[in-house]
């Protein structure tokens, strides 16, 4: 299956709005995106500078056009930027040739983090890929010492797929959202 995304995406609950990105939203995605958390945890690199903000819109809107990602602004008001999260299907042909399924992945500016805001993305998230999307799981993929993420997937439902931590080449540990009859926002 592969996943065919909206014109336009905008989701709303759990006291936030995840809508697309825009060009006016550049400035924020610097200030959101040059954090040494960010940096440490995700592929994104600092010095994330307006030039870079503006290539990784590009980006994004690119792979949104091929179908290979969604991102997505996390606000609580619909217009402020606070952090983003993506969602990019894995399966089958990608990383999980076992059946449909999506990953997230996110970063929460550091002075919007400890509100709740990730973990209500990921629930939105979560249940846009099983009810829009028709996928069959949802998964993370987190490095074990990254405590604040290890978090947010167990309050959110996730379990890890293997006990063991990944290998020196991929050190991420993978978590995994089963699609049931009762998933999605309650």
């Amino acid at each position: 299956m592969s996943a065919r995304f909206e014109t336009a995406i905008q989701i709303t609950g759990l006291g936030i709005q995840l809508r697309e990105w825009s060009d006016a939203d550049v400035p924020a995605m610097r200030r959101l995106f040059d954090d040494g958390e960010v940096d440490r945890w995700t592929p994104l690199r600092g010095p994330f500078d307006l030039a870079i903000a503006q290539k990784y819109l590009d980006n994004a809107r690119h792979r949104r056009a091929e179908s290979r990602s969604i991102q997505l602004a996390i606000t609580t008001d619909g217009h402020t930027a606070l952090g983003e999260i993506l969602l990019f299907p894995t399966g089958p042909g990608g990383r999980d040739p076992a059946g449909a399924s999506a990953e997230l992945a996110y970063a929460v500016g550091a002075e919007h983090r400890r509100q709740g805001l990730t973990s209500r993305a990921v629930r939105l998230m979560t249940d846009y890929a099983y009810r829009r999307l028709q996928m069959e799981k949802v998964l993370l993929r987190i490095d074990p010492a990254n405590a604040a993420s290890v978090g947010v997937a167990r309050a959110t439902g996730f379990k890890p797929v293997r006990d063991e931590v990944g290998d020196l080449q991929d050190p991420l540990r993978t978590w995994i959202h089963q699609k049931t009859s009762t998933s999605g926002l309650t």
